[in-house]
């Protein structure tokens, strides 16, 4: 595939081919033996799941949402196999240009160029990634429709990969009555809602709660629920008869993809979305550990000079190498791709560069992950998920003195 960024206010910039999409960020855990027995007891069920996800798998997704203030029916609710599978219904279910925020994650650009729509990416402010800017998004449509574009839907996401941030609330409101105001219709990806490492003392505000007929609500259920592997997505559309209009035309190309949701997958996935105690005290457990290890992980890449922002959710982080340039340009490193080899080979995991997440070449910026670090083994990955002081475990200390090292090197 060819590479081809937007720029903030419309202007192409060619980098090159990309032939691969990097990895969700893995948890590095055991899967729940609970859900391995809902799965299992479903493998020989030989039916298929309709276009969309089965009344089953729907019902508990309304029940899930239901939890989050978020209202609606099974006839609101769209299920596929992963996240770009449904986010390629959406967009297409919707004419019109593409906004989105810089960075955003890598599966929602491919999107918009394999329907051949133009995507534009809007700056974020300082304390956050995930939300464009207000003011720089009002402006990008400005240009964009001075240009002869037009722009008819935004993506974002409060809770946001890559840069394991989450945007305040007074931002995710100014941001969405701004395009609310524009016209534009929003696609809010929440897949990593579940996964904040404060949940007591973060405040998470869905767009679907301040403007429930304007925005879709996205969740990939690999962001806390169930393994990465067993693909499932599901799509909150609003109670509207044009939110009825846009499901349909998104089961349209479900269909026409053969993107169906397998029967033992829609099982498991019905389950953890009703999230009895064994699935909550899993997230509860998984979020502790990601932030105590995240936190660490933070600590070290600023103790080279580079640049993250403090993680707030997800399993990774987001690191500007900016500052350690003239080092890594020493060891032949000038942009992110660059970056991204240099990384992988030291770091011996998966750590894509800034320009799979629309971000510019030349900055050199790469999503770190920090699940890898909790434990090679499966023994390893219970006993951090169990610790009281999961740092203080060997295997636990060991990775993190090896990521530490990796860096090290730049200073």
């Amino acid at each position: 595939m060819h590479r081809t960024e937007y720029g903030p206010h419309g202007a192409r910039e060619d980098h090159g081919p990309v032939r691969y999409g990097p990895p969700v960020p893995e948890p590095g855990l055991p899967v729940l033996p609970e859900l391995v027995g809902v799965l299992a007891a479903a493998a020989g069920d030989t039916r298929p799941e309709p276009p969309g996800g089965g009344t089953v798998l729907r019902e508990a997704a309304c029940a899930y949402w239901a939890r989050r203030g978020l209202g609606g029916g099974p006839a609101d609710v769209a299920a596929a196999p992963g996240t770009q599978a449904l986010l390629l219904g959406l967009i297409a279910a919707h004419g019109g240009d593409v906004l989105m925020p810089r960075p955003c994650p890598a599966a929602w650009i491919p999107q918009a160029r394999l329907l051949g729509r133009p995507a534009y990416h809007v700056p974020t402010p300082a304390e956050c990634g995930g939300v464009p800017d207000p003011y720089a998004l009002l402006e990008t449509v400005r240009r964009v429709r001075a240009e002869g574009g037009r722009p008819r839907l935004l993506v974002l996401s409060v809770a946001d990969d890559p840069t394991a941030t989450v945007a305040p609330p007074e931002l995710v409101r100014e941001a969405c009555e701004a395009a609310v105001a524009e016209g534009l219709h929003i696609i809010s990806d929440e897949t990593w809602r579940d996964t904040l490492h404060r949940p007591h003392d973060t405040v998470l505000l869905s767009p679907a709660e301040m403007c429930p007929d304007d925005v879709t609500v996205l969740t990939d259920l690999a962001g806390a629920l169930a393994p990465a592997a067993w693909p499932v997505a599901v799509a909150r559309f609003p109670a509207t008869r044009r939110g009825a209009v846009l499901r349909a035309r998104t089961l349209d190309v479900l269909t026409a993809l053969g993107a169906l949701v397998t029967t033992p997958v829609a099982r498991a996935a019905a389950h953890a979305l009703r999230e009895p105690d064994a699935v909550t005290r899993r997230i509860r457990q998984a979020a502790r550990l990601q932030a105590q290890v995240a936190a660490a992980a933070h600590r070290a890449v600023l103790a080279t000079g580079a640049l993250a922002r403090p993680p707030q959710a997800g399993r990774h982080l987001y690191a500007d190498l900016g500052p350690l340039r003239t080092r890594l340009a020493e060891r032949g490193v000038t942009d992110s791709m660059e970056l991204e080899e240099y990384l992988t080979e030291r770091l011996g995991a998966p750590t894509p560069g800034g320009h799979r997440f629309g971000d510019e070449l030349g900055a050199l910026r790469a999503r770190l992950g920090t699940g890898g670090l909790v434990g090679a083994t499966p023994d390893q990955r219970a006993a951090s998920l169990t610790a009281a002081a999961p740092l203080e475990l060997p295997h636990v200390g060991y990775a993190l003195s090896m990521f530490a090292a990796a860096f090290d090197e730049l200073r």
